[in-house]
């Protein structure tokens, strides 16, 4: 067999010593790194998570609130809107009423207007007539 002679200890030794300063001077370092790293692609997601959801909050309270707003605005369109149909209502009735009152003052009047000129005309034609009767019965006699 083989008898491991002092530099096979002294080469195990030393890949000993070498794993050991290996591992504590470069690899645990570096592991640390990848798990701070991690740590913190972990946390940045999270956080971004976070974000997204207020944001998201936040967007569906500002369109609950615009959809109210534009519900209000709607509703005082709408109000304005029967308040001026209602306004035109009353001012056409009222107008319509004053038209009828001016249409049967107009009527009344020239019905009176008419009478007046039948009565002229009567008394016109009447004196006509006997001027006529008095100038053919003068001029006879």
């Amino acid at each position: 067999m083989l008898t491991p002679d002092i530099t096979t200890l002294w080469v195990v030794g030393f890949l000993l010593l070498c794993t050991y300063l290996l591992n504590s001077l470069v690899f645990k370092p570096i592991l640390q790194v990848i798990d701070q790293r991690t740590g913190a692609v972990r946390g940045a997601r999270e956080l971004a998570d976070s974000a997204a959801h207020k944001a998201a909050a936040a967007a569906a309270e500002y369109n609950q609130k615009l959809n109210a707003a534009r519900a209000e605005v709607y509703g005082q369109m709408d109000d304005m809107r029967k308040a001026a149909l209602d306004k035109r209502a009353t001012l056409l009735a009222a107008t319509r009423a004053t038209v009828e009152q001016e249409l049967k003052a107009a009527t009344t009047r020239v019905q009176q207007e008419s009478l007046a000129a039948r009565e002229t005309l009567e008394r016109d034609a009447n004196n006509l007539a006997g001027a006529i009767v008095s100038r053919v019965l003068g001029r006879a006699s």
